[in-house]
């Protein structure tokens, strides 16, 4: 897909790239093998017929590409935008061993995109069965889960402890990569099917969980949404933001409308962003759209970065400087920062995931002169709520451990997302999301 160019990107949070045109989706859709046993779709977390929809953009048939992938996806834009295709289903795209793979995110955007420019139709409910079912949290999970259920025929309220649903689609991932417009209209679609959103409810607190026990089930989509801290000197100056705060300030609170909107973050001019992720890259180039001068400290390789390839990209392109093999060990400053203190890394032994160690290098250390320093070293779930439901079996981050079809130790709680697996990516969500809300229809079929 073409480009905005650098220049005119870093002065917006518009969407990066164009997308496909109608006769280079065709093109692109064309190259497909239409293989019998099609590997890519066993690359999909949410079953997406694959070779279907793409065979029927090949014919000039975008709205009922759309209608096909909405059958098993219901959220094809936002996945197209923000799924790491290139480690699912065109991993395993046959045409990869010898050419590029089929561009399957871009495909599923663009039919998408198609149909909500037509408009969106709003799926079928079945029969009403009178269950009512509780489901925690709008991100990727609680809002998958909600939409399936619905679907089913159930009465479901929605509980958001944001005054905007979306989770993390709305309140993590920065516009230029995910407009907020497309997250709205997909999670209109499904609050459309009759979901009862109520907003400003921090369940675990605002509601009690006594007051769920009247629910036929509950669903705990409540993501992980509690960042993770280096344990370093100057933690505690002004100055230093978790990731999410960061993000969230812009995303919701509108810093970057600085002076329409009065949030400090938007008064910097020198950022230091630590971790290599996609959450580090957002909040790089967040910040770089805000006018400051970035530089981002990993511990190993650029070549270890777990951001995807195309975010790594983007933020080069950018102007993010990166310091890599480096790891921080102060923060300085008396009440505001001033600087970030680092450490030389260098790579020794493999981990299990076959990546170098990082050892630090004695007494090798340097200093960023910075005004603010954004960590984004990864999160986990909240506590909030699963601490105070009894008999609820948890692991040692406090996720919710659950079997592969969602259920919980606890026989009426459902989970799914990143609160039973840690931080993961939108789409396993969304897997997740659909297997829990499967076995809660089976199991509400029984009663």
């Amino acid at each position: 897909m073409g480009n905005r160019s650098v220049s005119d990107r870093l002065k917006d949070f518009d969407e990066v790239d164009y997308g496909l045109s109608p006769e280079e989706a065709m093109k692109e859709a064309g190259r497909c093998l239409q293989c019998k046993n099609s590997a890519c779709v066993d690359g999909c977390p949410v079953n997406i017929d694959i070779p279907a929809f793409i065979s029927l953009i090949a014919q000039g048939k975008f709205l009922d590409a759309a209608k096909n992938i909405r059958q098993q996806n219901l959220l094809p834009a936002i996945c197209g935008r923000v799924c790491p295709q290139e480690t699912q289903c065109e991993a395993l795209c046959i045409l990869g061993k010898k050419e590029t793979p089929i561009r399957i995110g871009q495909l599923e955007r663009f039919a998408a995109d198609e149909e909500r420019k037509h408009g969106l139709t709003v799926p079928a409910r079945k029969t009403a069965t009178g269950k009512r079912i509780a489901v925690i949290g709008s991100g990727p999970a609680g809002i998958v889960a909600a939409g399936e259920l619905a679907k089913e025929g159930h009465d479901i309220v929605l509980y958001e402890s944001l005054h905007a649903p979306g989770g993390v689609l709305t309140y993590g991932i920065p516009s230029f990569r995910l407009p907020k417009d497309v997250v709205k209209a997909e999670i209109d679609l499904i609050l459309a099917m009759g979901v009862d959103l109520r907003l400003n409810h921090l369940v675990g607190r605002t509601v009690s969980y006594e007051e769920l026990e009247g629910y036929d089930a509950i669903l705990l989509g409540t993501g992980a949404g509690l960042p993770y801290f280096m344990g370093i000197p100057g933690e505690n100056l002004s100055g230093v933001y978790s990731a999410n705060e960061f993000l969230t300030r812009v995303n919701l609170m509108h810093a970057e409308r600085f002076p329409e909107f009065d949030t400090p973050v938007a008064r910097m001019s020198r950022v230091v962003v630590v971790g290599g992720g996609n959450v580090a890259m957002d909040a790089a180039r967040t910040a770089r759209r805000m006018g400051a001068r970035v530089t981002l400290v990993y511990r190993r390789r650029e070549e270890d970065l777990p951001a995807r390839a195309a975010e790594v990209h983007h933020a080069i392109e950018e102007g993010v400087e990166f310091v890599t093999c480096s790891n921080p060990v102060q923060i300085i400053g008396e009440q505001t920062v001033t600087g970030i203190k680092c450490i030389r890394m260098q790579m020794c032994n493999l981990d299990e995931s076959g990546r170098p160690i990082p050892e630090p290098i004695a007494n090798d250390t340097f200093i960023i002169d910075c005004d603010v320093v954004i960590q984004a070293i990864g999160q986990g779930p909240n506590p909030v709520l699963v601490n105070q439901i009894p008999g609820l079996e948890k692991g040692r981050a406090d996720n919710v451990i659950t079997g592969e079809d969602g259920k919980t130790s606890h026989p009426k709680i459902f989970a799914a997302g990143d609160v039973t697996t840690g931080a993961a990516t939108v789409i396993l969500a969304m897997g997740g999301a659909k297997l829990a809300a499967c076995s809660i229809s089976e199991m509400l079929s029984l009663k």
